[in-house]
């Protein structure tokens, strides 16, 4: 998968989902997944997941097919799905529909369910056994923000692993049931400064531990959160109509409204990628919320350069 899509639909087809992204920045080989798109012919000035995730499943053989998201996600991901046709990978498109159109949004599962043969009655199924793993993940959020147990880095952790539960829910639910049990054993954290993180995933590898270093603790992933479904609703469809991420900004802006009061944040961090579309969604941002707000960009896996240290370290202490 080239972002987050009806997993449901996945496991119940007897399927194992993978998250691309996942794979690529948590590998050893970021950089030459990078380099091997490059060397194909991917410009330098395109976004770094595009080129990882080309990279990886060129490196990866068992990956035979690839759902790609084609509206709601990246425009670039077109001629990703392109390049990898090329190289003999199966694309199955997904869009999620802009306006939250109820029809289009049933007419693009049905799509992908009818090509992986499953039903109704199994993702329902899937969906029922799969809540009970993301209420795990609801309750590390909760430890993070309300009893300060969590650091920012295992936030972001479990909520973005919602994507496909590491390919199996069970050991993952294990892994988050463990992770709980320690948590609740733990002295709460000090740090002064509640951070808010807007944004894609960062491709920056120590940012939740800089921040930390330095006094401020993230205690909102805005997308990252989302992926774990944080909707109390039995309706598969109406779970995929309220996923914010695809959809109009102005949703986002809403809910992120809404747990910057819940969870008395200080400051918000909007982290976006190189050469993105999503850097213009800065000026919404900026114009919508009234919480002091820090913009950080990032292009290839690796940790924070000096110059973000520095804008780091400035915008802490005006906070402070």
């Amino acid at each position: 998968m080239t972002t987050t899509v009806p997993v449901e639909i996945i496991y119940a087809a007897g399927c194992i989902p993978v998250d691309l992204n996942n794979v690529f920045i948590t590998g050893q080989e970021t950089s030459a997944a990078i380099e091997k798109a490059e060397m194909a012919g991917y410009p330098r000035n395109l976004c770094g997941w595009i080129k990882g995730i080309y990279g990886t499943v060129l490196a990866v053989p068992d990956i035979k097919k690839v759902v790609a998201v084609t509206q709601g996600d990246c425009s670039n991901t077109h001629a990703l799905m392109e390049t990898l046709e090329l190289e003999g990978i199966e694309i199955i498109p997904f869009a999620f529909p802009f306006d939250q159109d109820q029809d289009l949004l049933k007419l693009q599962i049905e799509k992908l369910m009818n090509r992986l043969g499953t039903s109704w009655e199994e993702v329902r199924k899937a969906k029922k056994d799969l809540d009970q793993v993301r209420r795990l993940v609801w309750e590390i959020d909760r430890l993070t923000w309300e009893e300060n147990l969590v650091s920012g880095w295992e936030n972001h952790y479990f909520q973005v692993s919602c994507s496909d539960f590491n390919g199996n829910p069970h050991t993952f639910a294990e892994e988050a049931e463990n992770f709980i049990g320690e948590a609740k054993k733990r002295t709460p954290k000090q740090e002064k400064i509640r951070i808010g993180f807007m944004g894609v995933p960062p491709i920056i590898t120590d940012l939740y531990h800089y921040l930390e270093e330095k006094g401020g603790r993230v205690v909102f992933n805005e997308v990252q959160r989302q992926f774990s479904m944080p909707f109390h609703t039995e309706d598969l469809l109406e779970q995929y109509r309220q996923y914010t991420y695809p959809y109009h900004v102005l949703n986002r802006v809403a809910d992120i409204r809404q747990e910057c009061k819940r969870r008395d944040l200080d400051m918000l961090i909007h982290y976006t990628q190189s050469f993105c579309f999503r850097q213009i969604e800065d000026i919404i941002f900026r114009t919508k919320l009234n919480s002091p707000m820090l913009s950080l960009e990032g292009d290839r896996p690796g940790p924070l350069d000096a110059r973000n240290k520095m804008r780091i370290d400035a915008f802490l202490e005006m906070v402070r």
